[in-house]
């Protein structure tokens, strides 16, 4: 069956599914500039340029899922034999992060550590995180070593996952001492293993410019 359709009919109908083609990839195109493209992820060399230790955090407490992520990265480092003689503490408690604060202050009152740390937004001994990452490890010739590139590991995870994290070795003496016995207890590490330092993490109040680095302690050897 044959259809024979008037010309100018014709032309209108064309001009109609022009119309609607030009609509459709206008519609398109708005779309487009409304929702970017996902940025291209850094790269490793990149991320570890980008980098910063955080020193100041927002209140927003890091989720979970996140925390996990950060120190499954960590024990995917490499280490001396693969004997992986390090343990891993999280702490989210605010409640636990507070008490260990007050504990922690009569300790430093009156020495340089109070003037450098006790600044007018101090909220705790952890560089205000909302957590904090424990690392201890059982007592070798590595254990450094292993628990650095652990820590490092962690902190570029941390870094794409959008948050900030700074590492720490000034709680370390107060947690190896008798006011701080208690809390060092409550990690629940191995017998025998020694707290290296920890890490606070969280999501960062700054954007700190990079410090400058001295390239000339690079020599290569002919």
């Amino acid at each position: 069956m044959f259809i024979f359709v008037e010309p100018k009919l014709k032309i209108t109908i064309m001009k109609q599914i022009l119309i609607t083609v030009i609509l459709c990839a206008t519609a398109l195109i708005a779309l487009r500039i409304a929702i970017p493209e996902k940025e291209k992820p850094q790269t490793v060399i990149e991320a570890i340029h980008a980098r910063r230790s955080i020193r100041k955090y927002k209140d927003t407490p890091v989720e979970k899922e996140k925390l996990e992520q950060v120190t499954l990265a960590g024990i995917a480092a490499p280490n001396a034999m693969n004997r992986q003689a390090w343990a891993i503490r999280v702490v989210g408690s605010q409640e636990w992060i507070k008490r260990c604060t007050e504990a922690y202050l009569p300790t430093i009152e009156g020495t340089p550590i109070a003037d450098h740390l006790l600044t007018p937004d101090f909220k705790n001994m952890f560089r205000n995180a909302p957590a904090v990452i424990f690392v201890a490890a059982e007592p070798s010739a590595y254990a450094g070593v292993d628990c650095g590139i652990l820590a490092e590991n962690m902190m570029l995870a941390a870094h794409e996952l959008g948050l900030g994290t700074c590492c720490l070795g000034m709680p370390i003496p107060f947690m190896n001492s008798k006011q701080g016995e208690p809390f060092l207890a409550s990690l629940g590490l191995p017998e025998g293993y020694a707290l290296q330092f920890a890490i606070a993490i969280g999501y960062a109040d700054e954007a700190p410019e990079a410090k400058p680095r001295d390239a000339s302690k690079i020599v290569f050897v002919e």
